[in-house]
């Protein structure tokens, strides 16, 4: 009878020191989603507004200089922006939003299932950030590449040395 509790409570501190990762794993996850219902929201607050002009304001506003090259980028981007453009970007933001909320709240609440979404959708957009990063080298998309590939290995490690917690 002692070494069945015993086996029990070790089999519980397991599970808990195994969720760390799980809640660390959502909150990271909610952390995007909600800057992505941000960005989504700024977007949809641009559509009716001439971009350039909104540029061209927070570049005095900055006190940047209006001849400097990384500026004159940002400028011509911004004449490229259409509000089909932003309607289409603020879409897909809120979609990808929606998946991460519904990957960081299954998380959260250490659900089976959510680890198994988790895997699959994390898993599936990963050619998708290669070749972004492929376009475009930046420390901070190669940063959330290897957070994402991570993520990926210790969920699959853990799907594969666990059982669902009921």
């Amino acid at each position: 009878m002692l070494t069945a509790v015993s086996r029990v409570n070790r089999s519980r501190r397991s599970q808990n020191s195994g969720s760390r990762g799980l809640i660390l794993i959502g909150w990271f996850k909610l952390v995007k989603a909600l800057l992505l219902i941000l960005v989504g929201i700024g977007a949809l607050r641009l559509l009716h507004k001439d971009m350039t002009e909104t540029v061209m304001h927070w570049v005095n506003v900055l006190r940047v200089d209006p001849d400097n090259r990384f500026i004159h980028r940002i400028i011509a981007k911004a004449f490229d922006v259409t509000p089909a453009k932003l309607k289409e970007l603020s879409v897909g933001t809120f979609f990808y939003a929606g998946l991460l909320l519904t990957e960081a709240i299954g998380l959260l609440l250490r659900k089976h299932w959510a680890e198994y979404f988790t895997v699959i959708t994390t898993a599936a957009l990963l050619p998708l950030e290669v070749y972004e990063l492929a376009r475009h080298l930046t420390p901070a998309k190669l940063l959330v590449l290897a957070i994402n590939i991570a993520i990926v290995v210790y969920l699959i490690m853990r799907l594969r040395t666990s059982r669902p917690v009921r």
